[in-house]
């Protein structure tokens, strides 16, 4: 059994798979994780190594403070280095420079960190009075769905005999 952050993943799974386990974590984010520690798709949770389950963990415990991403362009088997003396690249290493852009995975919350981001959104819509926040407080759907054919339903469900 394995377990990261308090969370058990069932070790005949794939790796990217048992990461959705973690709330807000879907299989887009958990295929980044994968590839940004080398894991590879068929991946079971058993054949992780060591290090592997170790750099998950911190990362996940901390993703803003994590190293970023070293970019490493990949060679063809043929490939001889020029000789001569080694001198820095004019290209950037990191993954922040290489694009332009940040990296996805900086500001991931996952479990009790978005939890208390989603309540404080929804408490800040239910304070300011919007229609969304008065629709939360009443507990009816917020985003538009039909609520007829539900109270229909709930009257036939929710019958008490009164004989």
């Amino acid at each position: 059994m394995v377990y990261v952050l308090g969370k058990l993943l069932p070790e005949n799974q794939f790796t990217r798979f048992a990461l959705t386990h973690f709330y807000g974590v879907g299989h887009n984010t958990a295929h980044r994780i994968c590839a940004r520690f080398q894991i590879h798709d068929r991946c079971r949770v058993k054949d992780l190594t060591p290090t592997q389950l170790t750099s998950i963990t911190a990362f996940l415990s901390s993703p803003s403070t994590a190293q970023p991403v070293q970019r490493v362009p990949l060679a063809s088997p043929s490939f001889r280095p020029k000789p001569g003396p080694i001198t820095p690249d004019t290209r950037s290493t990191s993954l922040t420079n290489a694009k332009g852009g940040s990296d996805p995975l900086r500001n991931l919350k996952i479990e009790t960190d978005l939890r208390r981001e989603i309540r404080e959104n929804i408490a800040h819509q239910r304070m300011i009075g919007s229609y969304v926040g008065r629709r939360h407080a009443m507990g009816l759907p917020v985003r538009g769905q039909n609520t007829q054919n539900n109270a229909k339903t709930a009257k036939k469900l929710n019958r008490i005999d009164r004989w």
